[in-house]
């Protein structure tokens, strides 16, 4: 069955080690994974790789993706170059479309006004609070936090962040994606077990 591929926003500062989980457990899943830049100009993360986005973000419409993933980046704290990925991600909400934020995109979220009826986390609660937003009542003390059709964590958690996802696309489910969690995110060498089979 063809699906319909996952958009992973790209920017000058992104956070390479965030979504790396999440891009390559989605990709072996069969999800084409396209990187969108806010232009089709090259992007350099924080670790110094040079990217080329496959589209610029005013080339994505929900109606041809499965998700919009949105990177940590600095660049998300020190301005408004990347409010747009934010408008977009409430473009694809509006349409029923998931949005999957870590890091500084959930502050980008919070200032959308995005996280003020969901449950959401991010890094600590008044990292989201320096924002102004009005959502301080639904931030949840969690690694990573599925709400409907939104997704969040904080910077330290891609694990439970690229978890949520596989959940919520049904990449994996019950003790197969309690096993994926615990294999990448306890080293449980006895979760490798049940991948094994169920990937057989």
């Amino acid at each position: 069955m063809s699906r319909k591929p996952v958009h992973l926003a790209v920017y000058d500062t992104f956070a390479d080690w965030e979504t790396g989980h999440t891009a390559g457990y989605l990709a072996r899943a069969g999800y084409g994974i396209r990187t969108v830049g806010p232009t089709r100009e090259p992007v350099t993360t924080i670790g110094g790789l040079r990217v080329q986005p496959d589209l610029a973000l005013d080339e994505i419409r929900p109606e041809d993706s499965s998700l919009l993933v949105l990177t940590g980046a600095d660049l998300w704290d020190t301005g408004d170059d990347l409010a747009p990925f934010a408008r977009t991600a409430r473009a694809f909400l509006d349409a029923g479309v998931p949005v999957a934020a870590i890091c500084g995109a959930t502050a980008g979220l919070a200032r959308e006004g995005l996280l003020d009826d969901r449950d959401h986390t991010s890094a600590v609660s008044f990292y989201l609070a320096a924002t102004g937003y009005g959502g301080g009542e639904r931030y949840v003390e969690a690694d990573a936090v599925t709400d409907g059709n939104l997704i969040t964590a904080g910077p330290t958690e891609p694990v439970a962040f690229a978890r949520e996802v596989f959940g919520l696309l049904g990449v994996y489910e019950g003790e197969v994606l309690d096993a994926w969690y615990r294999l990448f995110h306890d080293s449980d060498a006895e979760a490798y077990a049940v991948l094994e089979k169920a990937q057989r």
